[in-house]
């Protein structure tokens, strides 16, 4: 009887294999939602729609997107690691989501054990604004302002933790400067008051400041990123002002629920990278990051 229990039990075993195989190979056979812990118009929503559009147009099923805002971005990632490891709740979350917010906050999840990432989907600079009010006409000047007058000017954020904040408080340390935070329930809604003169600087998101220096509203004087922005090549870097080896540059990617079959991380990682080289999604993402993301450089564990 035992050879004969362990020859079914071991043709079951293929039976459910084959089965597995079969659905991770159908993938996807139904609606995908992307979650997005920011609101609709940021960057990383942004992107996630135009992932989603080409997505939805290879596949021919719908992409969703879900804005799930609070919380620094929390409830959102932990939405994504509560989710069925099935390929059809993902997440295009941050770095402050994946990589700052475990340091800040008491979370009920593990980024780094509840998620598995697809692919990082695009990389950008920030850029230091201030108001036409002030009169520095580039960082050197908002710096040696700074030193001679401690305490008094202050820099407008998303709140504690975001990107605007980080890159702040990574001048203030290289640079040391005495400068007070102004945190806002997210980055839009710090822009007025830096508009208006009542914060003196942000480090804004790209796709936020580029078209209000165009237009005249603010007035750009440094990047972040290591090297000069593309667009926006008249503009010095951070390190070029004065700050040796200053470098600062935000990132999102593409992530999914822990366990997730290895077949679907391939089939995300894949179609994400097609994605991201499509036509749709490179004029896109040129209009506000660096560039998208180059997949031959991604190192992923399920690749």
């Amino acid at each position: 009887m035992k050879p004969l229990i362990m020859a079914m039990v071991l043709t079951l075993l293929s039976v459910f294999a084959t089965a597995a195989l079969a659905a991770e190979t159908a993938y996807p056979s139904k609606v995908i939602q992307i979650i997005v812990g920011l609101p609709a118009g940021s960057q990383p929503d942004t992107v996630a729609r135009l992932l989603a559009h080409t997505l939805a147009g290879v596949w021919g099923r719908q992409v969703v997107i879900d804005n799930v805002t609070g919380a620094a971005g929390n409830i959102a990632t932990e939405r994504v690691t509560k989710a069925a490891p099935d390929g059809y709740t993902l997440g295009l979350l941050t770095q402050g989501q994946i990589a700052v917010n475990p340091s800040l906050y008491r979370l009920a999840f593990d980024t780094m054990r509840d998620l598995t990432p697809a692919s990082q989907i695009s990389a950008s600079p920030s850029i230091l604004v201030v108001s036409n009010a002030l009169s520095v006409a580039n960082a050197r000047e908002l710096i040696k302002l700074a030193r001679t007058t401690p305490g008094e000017l202050t820099f407008a954020s998303g709140g504690s933790g975001s990107s605007p904040h980080i890159a702040a408080e990574l001048l203030k340390a290289a640079a040391g400067l005495d400068i007070r935070h102004i945190p806002y329930k997210g980055v839009a809604a710090a822009v007025p008051d830096v508009l208006a003169g009542r914060v003196t600087m942000m480090f804004a998101p790209a796709s936020l400041a580029l078209p209000l220096v165009r237009d005249g509203k603010l007035r750009a004087l440094a990047v972040t990123s290591a090297n000069r922005f593309s667009a926006a090549q008249d503009l010095p870097t951070i390190a070029e002002s004065g700050v040796a080896s200053f470098q600062f540059t935000t990132w999102n990617g593409l992530l999914a629920p822990a366990n997730t079959p290895q077949a679907i991380m391939r089939a995300l990682h894949l179609e994400a990278a097609k994605a991201l080289a499509s036509a749709i999604c490179v004029r896109g993402l040129l209009s506000w990051v660096s560039s998208p993301w180059d997949v031959r450089r991604t190192s992923l564990r399920h690749s």
